[in-house]
């Protein structure tokens, strides 16, 4: 996909953004910095025992650091785990400091699980998963709000879901869980904070190519259950099949541009929204 040129229709505004290292968090970073933001980052730039793919690395993390300065805006970035609250609250006091203030938050960060059923899943796994995909984004609202309100300018906070919450799909039940739970979560916030004039939505993104999609392989019998070991290559016609549009995957960058959309002055009268961006897969289902 080529970038879109950015605007300047973010010229001022700081956003922190979890999850940067690389996928949907660096991508929603290069957008929001394209669209004239300065970025607040972290990422845990490491492994999770319980996962069955690789996570991002501090070399990443670097890269993504590279690619917002190309755009010709600042960004503090960190290493660091969103179910750390002092470790969110240090380095959103640092970014606030130096860089004005704080107008955007997406709570980007997330993991996803081999495919289990319930009653299979390791308790360590489930833990893990409701610790970064649930907790995190507890602690990174409850870290940044202090901020918004301080600014009394209002603003944007985007939480990144997942249309496997909207579908209800099975066999991943933790990840589903955490995903149906942000939603609450950005609901309830939405009502406490509306007369602050700071909006909360969700984004609800279908299947994304990112690392967490295409080197998963402990979910690729889902798509694939007719072969022993499928690989990325043999679920594409899967993924497709299943997407009402026919395309295997969307890119990164088509749910940065709904990302930028709710954290411009053009969404300023919404609020309370779970947006799926998934070729109308929620739609069909229901």
């Amino acid at each position: 996909m080529t970038a879109p040129v950015g605007t300047g229709r973010l010229a001022g505004k700081v956003a922190f953004i979890t999850g940067i290292a690389r996928g949907q968090g660096r991508s929603h970073a290069v957008a929001l910095a394209r669209e004239g933001a300065d970025i607040i980052g972290i990422d845990r730039a490491a492994d999770v025992a319980t996962m069955g793919y690789p996570l991002g690395t501090a070399d990443e993390l670097a890269e993504t650091v590279a690619l917002v300065e190309k755009t010709g805006r600042r960004i503090i970035a960190r290493v660091g785990d969103v179910r750390d609250r002092a470790a969110l609250a240090d380095l959103l006091a640092t970014g606030v400091r130096e860089l004005g203030g704080l107008d955007i938050v997406v709570a980007s960060a997330g993991i996803s699980p081999p495919a289990r059923r319930l009653w299979e899943i390791p308790p360590e796994q489930w833990d893990d998963v409701i610790g970064i995909n649930l907790t995190g984004v507890f602690h990174t609202l409850a870290a940044s709000v202090p901020h918004l309100l301080a600014g009394r300018k209002g603003g944007s906070i985007i939480v990144i879901s997942s249309g496997a919450a909207l579908n209800r799909v099975p066999n991943l039940s933790d990840y589903v869980t955490t995903k149906n739970g942000v939603i609450g979560m950005a609901m309830s916030l939405a009502n406490e904070v509306a007369h602050r004039q700071i909006r909360v939505n969700v984004i609800a993104p279908g299947t994304v190519n990112t690392p967490m999609v295409t080197a998963n392989t402990q979910q690729f019998h889902l798509f694939r259950p007719d072969l022993p070991n499928p690989t990325v290559d043999d679920c594409r016609e899967g993924f497709a099949a299943s997407m009402p549009m026919g395309r295997p995957w969307l890119e990164p960058e088509d749910i940065s541009q709904a990302v930028v959309f709710l954290s411009s002055d053009e969404a300023r009268w919404i609020s309370g929204v779970v947006l799926p961006v998934d070729q109308g897969n929620t739609n069909r289902r229901y």
